[in-house]
């Protein structure tokens, strides 16, 4: 007996594409919240924990659906949602609870190169091709994991002492990972630009010609029983 449609739409992948979006208000209340305490750096470690597990699922999803064959329209749509709404979140709220390290201008940047490259992506479905993940997207998500747990954990630590004698330098790393998830955001998004540009050129080419042969073709036709009227008239 077929399963019904809802539990097709609602599987495993799907459900677990939604745990990542229901964890995006858990964050920020953990982030914002004054039931946590700062003391001892709860707060901070229960929030990287949640940031970090809602990142994983980003790949786990992924890897689900393809291996058990549920890839739909909902999770097509949902999990690039979800991996949007993740980082905007996070930037927002650490834009304001670390400033120094997060200022506004970079969580503008951040969120704007997220949506820019899903309206390239949904324009290039529209056309009927898609412009697959670059190596450099897949780094800069690997960068904004740090950077947003680094900066999570600069909250509290600036630097972070290890067997009592080794410190490790929290604040430097969030540091150097914030400008440097900057700059792959920045260049990865040109890398998008230029993909989705050469292929839509291409397809601005393709309709061109289509249309210049099917512009000599109708005039070959409409100009044959015109031959064929002066042939006869004349004889």
């Amino acid at each position: 007996m077929p399963a019904p449609a809802a539990c097709r739409v609602v599987n495993l992948p799907n459900s677990i594409t939604l745990t990542r979006i229901l964890s995006i208000p858990l964050l920020m209340w953990i982030l914002s919240s004054a039931r946590f305490s700062s003391v001892h750096g709860e707060k901070e470690l229960l929030a990287s924990l949640v940031f970090i597990a809602a990142a994983m699922t980003d790949g786990i999803d992924g890897y689900l659906a393809r291996k058990r064959e549920q890839i739909t329209t909902m999770g097509i749509l949902l999990d690039p949602l979800a991996d949007k709404l993740l980082i905007a979140a996070a930037f927002v709220t650490l834009a304001q609870l670390n400033p120094r390290l997060v200022p506004a201008w970079i969580a503008v940047v951040v969120i704007g190169r997220e949506f820019l490259v899903s309206g390239l992506r949904s324009i290039a479905a529209s056309e009927g091709f898609t412009i697959e993940a670059s190596e450099l997207g897949k780094l800069k998500m690997v960068v904004q994991i740090v950077a947003v747990v680094a900066v999570i954990l600069d909250l509290r630590w600036k630097e972070w002492p290890i067997h009592g004698y080794y410190v490790f330098p929290i604040h430097w790393i969030a540091y150097l990972a914030i400008w440097f998830m900057v700059a792959v955001s920045l260049v990865s998004a040109v890398d998008y630009f230029v993909a989705f540009w050469s292929k839509i050129d291409r397809r601005v080419v393709k309709r061109r010609r289509r249309a210049f042969i099917l512009s000599r073709r109708r005039k070959a036709i409409d100009s044959r029983p015109q031959a064929d009227g002066n042939a006869t008239a004349s004889t």
